[in-house]
């Protein structure tokens, strides 16, 4: 795993050239580790999500290992959406597309509600927030 450092450099009263660079490290609060999680989980929900909009408008093939599991792992998280509006087909000389809005308003409101949980997120955490 990668180690970030930040190096800062201090300057002593009258002198014109920094003293030295001291590296400073800096870890990570709990709160921020679970922003990070919510935005990590949220962010690959998203992919998934975006993944499955375009599989769909494409008009990818079921036969696919890879194509049948998007479909099966996102549709857990359409489903809440499903019937909001009707899906609309297009058909091809070898695929049929569907345009799914249902997954359009799945990204929406995860997108939303990640962005929600993290604020409430930094109002528990009791530090001031920068406007």
């Amino acid at each position: 795993m990668a180690e970030i450092t930040k190096e800062t450099t201090t300057a002593q009263e009258g002198s014109p050239k920094p003293v030295g660079d001291a590296p400073v490290e800096r870890e990570a609060s709990s709160f921020q580790t679970v922003e990070y999680l919510v935005y990590f989980f949220f962010g690959a929900l998203e992919i998934l999500l975006v993944f499955r909009f375009i599989l769909k408008l494409a008009g990818a093939s079921l036969s696919s290992a890879f194509v049948g599991f998007i479909y099966g792992f996102s549709g857990i998280f359409v489903a809440p959406f499903a019937g909001i509006f009707h899906r609309g087909f297009s058909q091809g000389v070898e695929t049929t597309s569907v345009f799914e809005p249902s997954t359009l308003i799945a990204i929406l409101v995860y997108a939303v509600l990640g962005w929600g949980i993290v604020k409430l997120v930094r109002i528990f955490s009791g530090k001031q927030q920068a406007s």
